[in-house]
């Protein structure tokens, strides 16, 4: 396609000097430049080429430099930083140096919160309402100049908890907010539960398709009386028409416009026009078509929400080909598990294909379920089921389990509940930046009392990990693994089974010099750096497997003797797991200044690919090597602790 408007589109200042009539061109070109990158490196695709329309209306409406914009989720963000100045950062999609796949303040002030989970815009764009409003800066029909509020929301997570405590809030504003409700039947997958079958009613109602009322009865029918009354004869004819008696927001104090047709560009402007100066709450329902613009996309919007790299020819896709994920591997074991034990149960949050829970759904649909974007009910729902003697396994990735951690707390491990956690995406994730590592799981879990972490290194050790949980029905235990393909050297050996609080050597070193803790997949790495350093070191490794307990007589062994430990984790320095080997060393009174710890440094990694991200965080092959020459120093004089040790990004220690 050639490009005739969008590489001039430098700020929204040029968006609006266009005439309406070239608008479809621009966001036929955004489609496909959005396509064009995605195919390169993987990226939310289909959730961006459903919403291009709207921000081309929302930008040629509002002043987001001037205004709020806030993003639920964020991840459909793509059209809006095209029409931000940020088409040239494309060409670098989700790496460094170029466009992230979120919102993110320091690419542009038109993002105003870097954000990637759900449910967050509402509240967030209430406190800035109010905050506006305290301040003098918020808009009302006697501050004309002042700033006004957009909450971008989608269907899915307009449903989670705190979406709900949000709109209960932004109802008492009594001023100008605008919630606009992307509906697009569709979450990562299709969105569950009672309020998306509400929504579903209203997209095929035939009083709803009509979208025309009788602008007074109509609004003499909603909450506030006279005063919404007055307010609508304020209204231009075609919001008036689109008013509707809606229950579900109306019991909240938001007035309901829609559905609207979300990519019929020029109703769309005339009605953001007309309902943006409206003081009083409102929700402008949009409905949308998830995948817009391509058959493929459109026909399977699930597995195109977010791809990895993929060619186009003609009907035929072609993703990437790559080796088999710890998803996949845990899709397979956990459907094995359900097949010998009728008790075991299987739930996730809105991420059947991303979790692998897509296959007991399908093997098993009377006991799997997909909750939606409901981290906290999915924990508590598994929580209750744990309490009528099943055995209740929840799939959630890493970054969205810190969602449900008092529902772990309160309703579980305080209970003594045997509530399972398959904590996908542990670790650094890649292109989704600092929005989605898995960097806390072990710090907040270790402090629940009786709770057991484990953490695998293939494919092997995750099956021996869900077993070891299957039968442990005394407390909350969880098992960590990355966002990664699974490492098959160890294959043939086997696997020993789970023994609690018990490590697996996996190099012998008679005498050596250090001994390598690791936990997780950094094990691999350590055995591969090992390798490299013999015979200048002698290098013992151990998959430690338990963060809680830890492995305290290895430990023991091996400081007694007075070699060095060097504990290895992709998970954040505090709290970890090196932190709980000290502690136990603390405890026994051995001698801890002999341990060193290499493992997520205290600041945030942003996006780049997972070995980029490895390299910063010192957990590359490079970094792994010359951590265990440092550790190996831990014997002798003074050495530098390991985590304080400054270097450029790649380079070694």
């Amino acid at each position: 396609m050639d490009l005739t408007l969008l590489p001039d589109i430098q700020s929204p200042a040029d968006l609006k000097a266009l005439d309406i009539e070239q608008l479809p061109t621009l966001a036929a070109e955004m489609r496909h430049e959005i396509c064009q990158q995605v195919q390169k490196t993987g990226g939310h695709l289909a959730p961006n080429l459903g919403v291009v329309e709207l921000f081309i209306a929302l930008h040629r409406v509002f002043d987001f430099g001037h205004d709020r914009l806030l993003f639920d989720v964020g991840h459909q963000c793509y059209p809006h930083k095209l029409l931000t100045g940020r088409y040239p950062m494309l060409g670098r999609l989700r790496q460094r140096g170029g466009m992230g796949g979120f919102p993110d303040p320091a690419e542009s002030d038109q993002d105003l919160f870097m954000v990637g989970h759900a449910g967050t815009a509402i509240s967030t764009a209430t406190g800035l309402a109010r905050g506006d409003t305290l301040r003098g800066e918020g808009w009302s029909p006697e501050t004309p100049d002042g700033r006004r509020t957009v909450a971008f929301v989608g269907d899915a997570s307009i449903v989670n908890g705190l979406s709900m405590e949000g709109l209960n809030h932004a109802g008492t504003l009594g001023r100008q907010f605008l919630v606009v409700l992307n509906d697009n039947g569709m979450s990562i997958a299709r969105p569950q539960g009672a309020v998306a079958s509400y929504f579903d009613r209203l997209r095929v109602s035939d009083t709803y398709r009509s979208m025309k009322r009788a602008a007074k009865g109509v609004v003499s029918s909603l909450p506030g009386g006279e005063t919404l009354r007055d307010w609508g004869h304020r209204l231009g004819e075609v919001a008036k028409d689109m008013v509707t008696d809606d229950p579900w927001f109306e019991k909240f104090g938001l007035l309901h416009v829609g559905p609207v047709d979300g990519h019929d560009i020029p109703a769309l402007i005339e009605t953001l026009a007309t309902v943006k100066d409206v003081d009083l709450p409102l929700v402008l329902h949009a409905h949308t078509v998830k995948g817009k613009g391509f058959e493929y996309t459109e026909s399977d919007a699930t597995a195109f929400h977010s791809p990895k790299p993929h060619s186009v020819q003609g009907c035929r896709v072609e993703v990437a080909s790559s080796g088999r994920s710890f998803t996949a591997a845990f899709g397979d074991a956990l459907c094995e598990l359900m097949e010998r034990d009728g008790t075991v149960t299987a739930c996730t949050a809105a991420m059947p294909d991303g979790t692998g829970v897509i296959k007991s759904l399908e093997r098993f649909p009377d006991r799997t379920w997909d909750t939606g974007i409901c981290e906290s009910h999915a924990a508590d729902m598994m929580a209750g089921m744990a309490k009528t003697g099943l055995r209740p396994f929840f799939a959630v990735y890493s970054t969205f389990l810190q969602r449900a951690f008092d529902q772990c707390f309160q309703e579980a491990s305080l209970q003594g509940l045997p509530l399972r956690l398959c904590l996908d995406r542990a670790g650094l994730v890649g292109g989704d930046g600092a929005v989605h590592h898995g960097f806390c799981d072990v710090s907040i879990l270790r402090a629940l009392p009786g709770a057991v972490l484990m953490a695998a290194i293939d494919e092997a050790s995750l099956r021996a990990s869900l077993e070891f949980m299957r039968t442990r029905d005394e407390g909350l235990t969880a098992v960590r693994y990355p966002r990664d393909e699974v490492d098959d050297r160890l294959t043939e050996a086997g696997c020993p089974v789970f023994e609690l609080g018990k490590a697996r050597l996996l190099r012998e070193a008679a005498e050596p010099d250090v001994t390598v803790i690791a936990y997780g997949v950094p094990a691999m790495t350590a055995l591969d750096a090992a390798e490299e350093l013999d015979p200048e070191l002698s290098v013992e490794v151990w998959d430690g497997r338990f963060a809680k307990p830890v492995d305290g007589d290895l430990i023991e062994r091996t400081l007694s003797r007075g070699t060095p430990i060097l504990t290895i984790e992709d998970h954040g320095i505090i709290g970890g797991f090196g932190a709980a080997v000290i502690e136990e060393a603390v405890d026994r009174g051995l001698d801890a200044s002999l341990i060193s710890r290499a493992g997520l440094p205290d600041r945030w990694i942003h996006q780049g690919s997972r070995g980029e991200q490895l390299a910063e965080a010192g957990l590359d092959l490079a970094g792994v090597r010359g951590a265990i020459r440092v550790a190996s120093k831990r014997g002798h004089a003074s050495p530098p602790v390991i985590e304080s040790v400054q270097r450029p990004s790649g380079a070694a220690i």
